[in-house]
């Protein structure tokens, strides 16, 4: 097995983010990732088409490798997000991506949007539905339609036996029922905001949970009291760049 690391904070200690469970046991088609430097990190959510890196895109990415990150996930938020993370996915041997439609864009949702992500998802370097899920923070979809279209991606991972990126903003409970509608299916909760003994339930269905850098605030307890609770091998890290940096940088382009 390959493995990163990185040392996220003082408090929490060095994590191991495992690559064949990623790449190969669970998010893809295809086979898993051998000979990386174990020294290099592996960013399992990061947004890289968002417009936030429209000038300079292309540099910051030829980049990643000297600057340490060795792999990338780049998730899509609809359709034609998914399909600008396959074009990157394509262009650089580091990247691969997930397509999927985000709780934001639900409601604009084409119809036939569910046959669009499945064409998406035979392209060698897609290896996960998403990302998908619930957000009652901002709500800029009908919650109804939310789960809707989350529980027709979920639908579409179960007939494709493919991992799905969950996300889940002040919707856990919601969240937590879709995701026990559908046991075959398994995934990563992204940026993990829930709570410890919600994260024993998640782990229990198979499920990694994903940290940012958000876990180097202040604040951060409830983060922290949710990963000491986890298994060291269901434990993922990410940027989820452009949004969440670590201390200081948060809210720069990362």
């Amino acid at each position: 097995m390959v493995y990163t690391q990185i040392i996220l904070s003082q408090n929490i200690g060095k994590f191991k983010t495992n690559l064949h469970e990623l790449l190969h046991f669970g998010f893809g088609r295809g086979g898993g990732e051998a000979g990386r430097d174990m020294k290099q990190i592996f960013d399992t959510h990061a947004h890289y088409d968002n417009r936030a890196f429209r000038e300079d895109r292309h540099a910051l990415l030829e980049q990643l490798p000297e600057r340490g990150v060795g792999l990338v996930l780049c998730p899509g938020c609809d359709v034609k997000s998914s399909q600008e993370s396959v074009k990157l996915a394509d262009r650089y041997d580091y990247i691969y991506a997930a397509v999927g439609i985000h709780p934001h864009d639900a409601a604009g949702v084409p119809s036939g949007y569910l046959a669009a992500l499945e064409a998406l998802t035979f392209h060698p370097k897609v290896r996960a539905l998403g990302e998908m899920g619930l957000d009652y923070h901002y709500d800029h979809s009908p919650r109804d339609v939310q789960r809707r279209v989350f529980r027709e991606q979920m639908r579409l991972a179960e007939k494709l036996h493919m991992p799905v990126i969950v996300h889940d903003r002040e919707a856990h409970a919601d969240c937590l029922e879709i995701v026990k509608e559908f046991s075959a299916v398994k995934g990563v909760y992204h940026c993990y905001s829930g709570s410890a003994e919600e994260a024993k339930v998640l782990v229990k269905l198979g499920y990694h949970l994903s940290f940012t850098g958000a876990v180097t605030f202040k604040n951060a307890r409830r983060a922290l009291e949710a990963i000491a609770v986890v298994p060291m091998e269901r434990l993922m890290i990410e940027t989820d760049a452009p949004l969440h940096g670590a201390g200081a940088t948060s809210g720069q382009a990362l």
